[in-house]
């Protein structure tokens, strides 16, 4: 019993280095055939909510679980390039069931990105979030579960994953995990002042 706490100790260790979460029920990662990372197919089949420089052409996705507190780390490394991208955050359901619940509620927020800022604040204090009811619109879950699957077509292992132009290199790209605000700044091609 000991070795298997320890196990399980070790694991949850190196996903939080990884910096990046994974689900929890391994039958909801199981992808059927890799897709290739497209903007086009994103924008396209993918339902989030958009903040940042909305009238910005480099759009930036983000497919997150509301659950994940690296996705909470991303948000807040994000926040300082809002003036700069326009963002579109993407909730898929991976972690648990409140992940779904939540989701909703930002979906359908009339400001997503209070409402996002006040969940991740709580969140990354330990205190789970914002309350969301459990009661969730056929249509707003039936777009989180096409999300899910929609990230899952791409190979994704985990959450956050980002999927963006990159602005120097013209180079789509989708990688998982937190990063700082440097990070993405570079990963998505644009100079910091």
């Amino acid at each position: 019993m000991k070795l298997r706490r320890l196990l399980f100790a070790l694991v949850l260790m190196i996903g939080w280095l990884l910096g990046a979460c994974s689900p929890q029920d391994p039958a909801s990662s199981a992808a059927p055939v890799k897709r290739e990372v497209t903007l086009t197919t994103v924008a396209a089949e993918a339902r989030g909510f958009a903040v940042g420089s909305m009238m910005n052409a480099n759009t930036v996705y983000v497919f997150f679980d509301s659950q994940c507190p690296h996705c909470g780390h991303l948000w807040q490394a994000s926040e300082a390039l809002h003036g700069k991208v326009k963002f579109v955050w993407i909730p898929v359901g991976m972690i648990n069931a409140t992940s779904a619940a939540q989701g909703a509620a930002l979906l359908t927020a009339v400001n997503p990105a209070a409402l996002m800022s006040e969940h991740e604040a709580s969140l990354l204090a330990g205190k789970g979030g914002i309350s969301a009811s459990s009661s969730v619109p056929a249509e707003i879950e039936k777009a989180i579960k096409n999300n899910t699957r929609l990230l899952n077509s791409f190979g994704a292992e985990a959450v956050p994953f980002t999927v963006a132009r990159n602005l120097k290199t013209g180079q789509t790209m989708g990688r998982d995990g937190a990063m700082s605000t440097a990070a993405l700044a570079g990963f998505l091609g644009l100079d910091l002042p």
